[in-house]
């Protein structure tokens, strides 16, 4: 097994979900240490448990639980942080400053420490203090509004949280590991501000940038890629199943028309005057036959033509089975179970099942005592309900 990129870097995450956890998660699969930071259960903190195979089962991390609240229970978390290369947090801007946790604080005792705060919005900004999530960033980012249309002309909900997972998360593991790069040159960390909306805004940035060039609006079917043409859309096959076609090249768009034997419209793929009438052809001619029969006949025949499939369907599709997309897990207290693998370029897989520990179950006294507490001073922390 070759060397994680991230080996021996350590990452403390205070976030519990969303795209905080979704950059720990990635940043682990690299090889980080990552700590899961909680709030000790009499700490009174509202804390969100996910289940136990949310986020990959927080595979190959630690958990620690501190009343940061409480001044104890503060400077026990920032003695971790000592030894921290990076920080995760997800609070609504402003808290960890409150708190006593802040970058600020952090930083004046480790220089190099890498501090991503992850919000909805930003730190800064009129809409800073609101409460959202993935619908709203999609929402105010324009994604929303380019998305295809309900049939009351509301735009549909996308299938997947694109704004918590890429737009924050990526957004953020991307961030944090360009900036331990740069921490190896000048030795000095940083402050990172993620907020998902930018994010959203980035995804959104042929469109925008077409907008700002051209003054031309983009919307449903505006563009090739918003469905304006035949050539790019889902149609239905005779067992009711879909089949995504995305013929946007010529020599594609042919091939697609020679095999359906719509030959007529080989050239007429980009005018519009004559795209009902293609799309009806295309309908037509895909509902004489099964979904799985028409990617036999497409799919490796240069068309642009996939299946859609369902979740079920794509955790056992032969290319994500070739790509070993699916590992095996052993969870303390569900058993063996299937989930999702490390699927980022450069991660490293294990040689066996991943080891998924209770989520109950807390490394706050073994990290303590790797910081030299004694076990004396431990032990009144845990009294005192400042660990847990």
């Amino acid at each position: 097994m070759s060397q994680p990129a991230l080996q021996n870097i350590r990452v403390l995450d205070l976030a519990s979900v969303g795209p905080g956890a979704r950059a720990s998660r990635t940043l682990a699969d690299y090889g980080a240490e990552v700590i899961k930071i909680g709030a000790v259960p009499r700490a009174g903190a509202v804390q969100i448990v996910p289940p136990y195979y949310a986020y990959s089962g927080n595979r190959n991390m630690k958990r620690a639980l501190f009343d940061l609240k409480a001044e104890a229970g503060r400077e026990a978390f920032l003695g971790l942080a000592d030894t921290a290369d990076v920080i995760i947090e997800s609070f609504r801007p402003g808290v960890v400053a409150r708190l006593g946790i802040g970058y600020e604080d952090v930083n004046q005792r480790n220089p190099g420490i890498v501090y991503c705060s992850t919000s909805g919005f930003g730190q800064t900004g009129p809409r800073s203090q609101w409460a959202g999530h993935d619908i709203n960033y999609l929402a105010t980012s324009g994604f929303l509004d380019c998305t295809g249309r309900q049939a009351d002309g509301r735009p549909a909900l996308p299938g997947a949280t694109v704004a918590d997972i890429a737009a924050g998360g990526m957004q953020a593991s991307m961030a944090i590991m360009a900036a331990l790069l740069g921490r190896a040159t000048s030795g000095v960390g940083s402050y990172l501000d993620v907020s998902i909306a930018d994010g959203a805004f980035a995804l959104m940035s042929l469109y925008v940038d077409e907008y700002l060039a051209t003054g031309v609006e983009p919307g449903p079917g505006h563009y090739i890629l918003t469905g304006r043409y035949a050539c790019y859309e889902i149609y239905t096959c005779s067992d009711g199943k879909h089949i995504s076609v995305g013929a946007i090249e010529g020599q594609f768009w042919r091939n697609l028309c020679e095999l359906l034997e719509l030959g007529e419209f080989a050239d007429a793929q980009l005018d519009d005057e004559k795209q009902d009438q293609i799309r009806a052809a295309l309908a037509q001619r895909f509902a004489t036959r099964t979904r799985d029969e028409w990617v036999e006949v497409l799919g490796a025949a240069n068309t642009c033509v996939a299946p859609v499939n369902t979740v079920a369907e794509a955790v056992v599709d032969e290319q994500y089975v070739a790509r070993s997309l699916v590992a095996s897990a052993v969870s303390d207290t569900a058993g063996e179970f299937l989930q999702s693998a490390p699927t980022w370029a450069g991660t490293v897989a294990p040689d066996g099942p991943y080891q998924i520990r209770d989520g109950a179950v807390s490394d706050t006294m073994e990290l303590l005592t790797q910081l030299g507490l004694a076990e004396s001073e431990i032990a009144e922390l845990e009294v005192s309900g400042a660990i847990a």
